[in-house]
């Protein structure tokens, strides 16, 4: 498990974060959603120990990631937005880098890279920058890393491989591994993610499972001006008023996970409440 207790992190001058709890398990593809600035990359840098937070603890299992030590090393891999490759072929790149990771597998690299349709002929410098970003996800997943930490994944992917994309990481994910997703694309993590963190100015605004949000939450579309104005957030369409309200009727609806990030984004307090066991009890009568 990841921890964050009482994490304070500053640059010289802008404070990032000041006082977050946070918990990441094993088992769990997390969305790690907000606008550019808000903190995303920051939180992953400092999890995979390349920031060092001023005040609180973090920790990796029983491993302090500021310590960097090798055990820590091969079970966390950050993929960051941008990256630097060696004019290389690829074979050459996983025979100095793939020894780092005790649990390579050459054959899921090979899997991964053929779902991707990785062309094998050029050297990593002769590729473009999403087929450059498809072999470093299909070796980030090769490596078994327990964390797998990712930073705005999906860009340079075109809508096919985005599509793969989220195949390949939901058949990587078993009960040992915990993956970060850091975005601001809302919409390509839709249906992989299975927990929602949402981060603005340093500050967590929400942090649900999927399963929850759609118990307590309604996303539809109507042209009812009474639901209009009982909604969280209304957005106009062609097809009426795509809205996100509180589910009375108790039957879950498909999420729209960039309405639900607009709606706490605009209203987040209010649909905090709905997901107060405090509030719910009163509205029980209880």
């Amino acid at each position: 498990m990841i921890r964050l207790h009482d994490l304070h992190f500053s640059y010289k001058k802008k404070q990032v974060f000041n006082g977050l709890y946070l918990d990441f398990s094993p088992g769990h593809i997390y969305g790690l959603l907000g606008k550019n600035g808000a903190g995303k990359s920051t939180l992953l840098r400092i999890i995979a120990g390349l920031l060092y937070p001023q005040n609180g603890k973090i920790t990796v299992d029983t491993n302090i990631p500021v310590q960097r030590l090798p055990s820590f090393l091969q079970d966390v891999f950050l993929l960051p937005e941008e990256f630097h490759l060696p004019d290389m072929p690829i074979r050459k790149f996983l025979k100095h880098h793939a020894p780092f990771y005790s649990r390579f597998s050459h054959e899921q690299f090979e899997k991964y890279c053929a779902d991707f349709d990785v062309p094998q002929g050029s050297t990593l410098q002769g590729m473009s920058y999403g087929q450059k970003k498809k072999v470093m996800i299909a070796f980030a997943l090769a490596t078994n890393a327990r964390y797998v930490l990712m930073d705005e994944p999906s860009n340079g992917l075109d809508i096919m491989s985005k599509s793969r994309f989220r195949k390949v990481l939901a058949e990587a994910l078993d009960e040992e591994r915990c993956m970060i997703i850091s975005t601001h694309q809302v919409k390509d993590l839709e249906n992989l993610i299975d927990r929602i963190t949402i981060i603005d100015e340093g500050k967590i605004l929400f942090d649900k499972d999927i399963e929850e949000i759609s118990k307590k939450l309604s996303f539809h579309v109507s042209f009812d001006e009474s639901e209009t104005r009982e909604a969280f957030y209304v957005e106009p369409s062609l097809r009426g008023n795509a809205m996100v309200s509180r589910n009375e009727s108790g039957e879950e609806s498909k999420l729209d996970l960039e309405l639900l990030y607009k709606a706490i984004m605009v209203n987040g307090d209010m649909i905090k409440d709905v997901f107060n066991p405090l509030n719910q009890l009163h509205e029980s009568g209880i």
